[in-house]
């Protein structure tokens, strides 16, 4: 497998890929223009002056040309278009008369996340979530984050799904977000996934509200996760990334977050010229590792065999053909 840009001509397979994604996966809405418009501005990202509110979208592709997984990165947010959650705060209050101390949670709405990068649209279709694929394909981005650093902020965040039920409801969403929009949960998902995210502001309430006084179900949802989004969240965290107290505002999922910089895959990756060798008779003394090209437009990763001590980055001829690189190249490489 290998991971590489979108291009146009991946427009029916991202279509295919957001078919299958299931509620609360806000960032590939089930509409064909609009994900049309998605890989465009993704392709206008890599021109050599980056926009301010550059997309980096990428897809695992199988040698057989299908495919089977993607992930992006938004290089800010909440700049052309308002980025909400909540602010999951605690309010202390106390009676000495009586002796009663009481700690409370509220929800504040908040945008203190705008100007920050994001690693978003993380997905893999059934069939292909095994023998880490899941971790190439996280990790890849996080490669693109170290080689074109000065395209970036200096922190990154990632919304996670929220939990759903096995019947595909949300009970945060059902306690909350529902008395306020009047609509169902997907519509205002789609409608989010779309950018028009100005409703929310115009019909949340804008006070702090009290977790009290929502059900226990929904109280449970607070900084949940999706069941098909622990291993994402696993990679995550194995990354630097840490909950911070920020919420998704209709699913309850947690935002984490992290400065570019402390990211495990930036900081233990390192730059190394290719040589091309022979494809090896075993593995039992080598690392495996992930190696991604250094040129912006064309942008590919692969599993690869790796040593952190290693003077340069050794490639069979067909792991330089799937990266499209020649010997003397180099590549950015990092134990898997």
């Amino acid at each position: 497998m290998r991971i590489r840009s979108i291009t146009r001509q991946d427009l029916d397979a991202l279509y295919r890929l957001a078919k299958a994604t299931g509620p609360g996966f806000t960032s590939l809405p089930l509409d064909r223009d609009f994900l049309a418009g998605k890989i465009a501005r993704a392709e206008a990202s890599l021109a050599e002056t980056a926009p301010e509110d550059a997309l980096y979208f990428f897809v695992l592709e199988q040698d057989d040309g299908k495919i089977v997984g993607c992930c992006a990165i938004e290089s800010t947010v909440g700049f052309d278009q308002p980025f909400y959650n909540y602010r999951v705060g605690k309010l202390t209050q106390a009676s000495p008369q009586i002796g009663i101390r009481q700690q409370v949670d509220l929800l504040f709405i908040s945008n203190d996340h705008t100007g920050d990068a994001e690693v978003c649209s993380l997905f893999l279709l059934p069939q292909a979530r095994h023998a880490r694929v899941g971790q190439l394909l996280s990790r890849a981005r996080m490669l693109f984050l170290a080689q074109f650093a000065d395209r970036f902020p200096s922190r990154v965040l990632a919304e996670m799904r929220g939990h759903f039920t096995d019947e595909g409801r949300s009970p945060f969403w059902e306690a909350l977000g529902a008395h306020f929009f009047p609509m169902a949960f997907d519509e205002a998902d789609y409608l989010t996934g779309q950018g028009k995210k100005g409703f929310i502001a115009e019909l949340m309430p804008r006070y702090p509200i009290y977790t009290a006084f929502l059900p226990q179900s929904a109280r449970d949802c607070i900084g949940q996760v999706h069941a098909h989004t622990r291993p994402a969240l696993a990679m995550l965290e194995k990354e630097g990334f840490r909950y911070e107290g920020y919420i998704d505002i209709f699913d309850g999922g947690p935002t984490m977050e992290c400065r570019i910089q402390d990211i495990r895959t930036v900081r233990e990756s390192t730059l190394l010229p290719v040589e091309l060798v022979d494809p090896p008779d075993d593995d039992e003394t080598v690392f495996h590792g992930l190696a991604a090209t250094t040129d912006l437009q064309q942008f590919r990763a692969i599993r690869t065999r790796y040593s952190p001590t290693a003077q340069a980055q050794p490639l069979t001829p067909d792991e330089a053909r799937r990266l499209d690189i020649e010997e003397g190249a180099f590549v950015r490489a990092v134990v898997l």
